[in-house]
């Protein structure tokens, strides 16, 4: 069967907000099932352009653009744009995006006449200015790449959001920050004159489309079983995404189209996964996929013990703020939890109802009894006290669940 890539106009459909605790592709241990219905509509890939733009006094929009790997390069890239600041808490994805960029401005250019590094913490203001300011040799233009630049030193910060106001014509200058605090003032300017790239990758529903469009300029094709594997193997671990590409593109060659049985022995250990998959899987009694999210949780995520107890607390503790009050959809759950998402508040109302002030007094005993094993009454690793207790709340919970269908089938 063969695969079809879809356009950018049917990934744009599908993007959308998705408050809170909304669903993502892979992001569930178990559900690959669900990335393989969105891969099915997608194909491969999809792509988008930049994201919001909003007009500066230069001769181009000054543009705010999602990080895509080689996609987002080459849609960040628009105009006379002379400055770019590719941002995000992950280093790899930065420089991945940040080379990408750069390698769409250089072109067909000769990259060692064109390009000059330079590191942030160790720039002073003069350095960084004559660079940008020297004119190209043998090329038509010069690209000047600081890294670190979320440790500039506070007068090179400055230094450069003048500069940003007038660019030397020549030159391209790219901004890498990883971490650290740019300058409010420098990212001012550079949203308003130039382009910021947006490295992180979304959440929610957004993260399935991230994934589509890395895919989309992926060095190989995925088939829809494997997209659907690669989603849900990787859940939080995004940054291993460019890693698995690469290596299946280096074993197949390039353009090669890969299925799951082919991708399998690259996927290495299983990625992260978010607090919501925990409680999901709990909520669902559903005890195989909610002991498999923990250890992924565990391992993968080296998440502590104490932080998993805390998110299962705050979980259950929505459930019982609820438990008494005369609520009856989630918009007025909502208003009296104090919070803006529906959706959250969609499920602490459905877990309240489904347990019960009964239901939620037991699991609130298995958590304070949980949380003393934790902090050492009973001698246990913190890993077995959270199964046995995720083990527990899930029984429970699909206990109840079966209480409520006879009780309904009855009535």
């Amino acid at each position: 069967m063969t695969e079809e890539r879809p356009d950018a106009t049917d990934a744009g459909r599908r993007r959308g907000a998705h408050d809170g605790e909304g669903s993502a592709a892979g992001a569930r241990a178990g559900e690959g099932s669900a990335a393989g219905a969105h891969a099915g509509e997608a194909g491969a890939a999809g792509t988008r352009g930049p994201g919001s733009a909003s007009r500066g006094r230069g001769d181009a929009p000054a543009t705010t653009a999602r990080g895509q790997g080689d996609g987002a390069a080459s849609r960040s890239v628009e105009g006379s744009q002379r400055v770019f600041l590719v941002r995000g808490a992950d280093a790899s994805l930065v420089s991945a995006a940040g080379a990408s960029l750069v390698a769409r401005i250089v072109g067909t250019e000769d990259a060692s006449l064109v390009v000059e590094h330079l590191e942030g913490p160790e720039l002073d203001a003069g350095q960084v200015l004559a660079a940008c300011q020297t004119l190209p040799f043998l090329a038509t233009q010069r690209v000047v790449v600081v890294r670190d630049a979320g440790s500039l030193p506070a007068d090179v910060g400055e230094a450069l959001s003048r500069y940003v106001a007038a660019p030397t014509p020549t030159t391209v200058l790219v901004l890498l920050a990883a971490g650290g605090r740019v300058p409010a003032a420098l990212v001012k300017a550079v949203r308003t004159l130039g382009a910021v790239v947006e490295t992180d990758p979304p959440t929610g529903r957004a993260r399935q489309d991230w994934i589509l469009e890395r895919l989309a300029d992926a060095p190989v094709r995925l088939r829809r079983d494997a997209v659907a594997a690669l989603a849900a193997h990787l859940g939080e671990d995004l940054r291993r995404l460019d890693g698995i590409l690469a290596a299946l593109a280096a074993a197949h060659g390039p353009q090669a189209t890969v299925g799951a049985a082919e991708l399998e022995p690259f996927l290495g250990e299983a990625g992260d996964l978010p607090p919501w998959a925990l409680t999901d899987a709990i909520d669902a009694g559903d005890e195989p996929r909610a002991l498999a999210t923990l250890r992924r949780m565990l391992v993968a995520g080296q998440r502590a013990p104490l932080a998993i107890m805390a998110s299962l607390h705050r979980h259950f503790a929505g459930a019982l703020a609820l438990d008494g009050a005369e609520v009856s959809s989630p918009a007025e759950a909502a208003a009296a939890l104090g919070v803006s998402s529906t959706f959250v508040a969609g499920k602490a109302l459905a877990l309240q109802r489904r347990l019960g002030s009964d239901g939620l007094a037991d699991a609130f005993g298995l958590l304070a009894e949980a949380d003393l094993d934790l902090r050492g009454r009973s001698g246990l690793p913190g890993e077995v006290v959270l199964e046995i207790l995720v083990g527990r709340l899930a029984r429970a919970n699909r206990a109840r669940s079966r209480r409520t269908g006879t009780k309904r089938a009855s009535a």
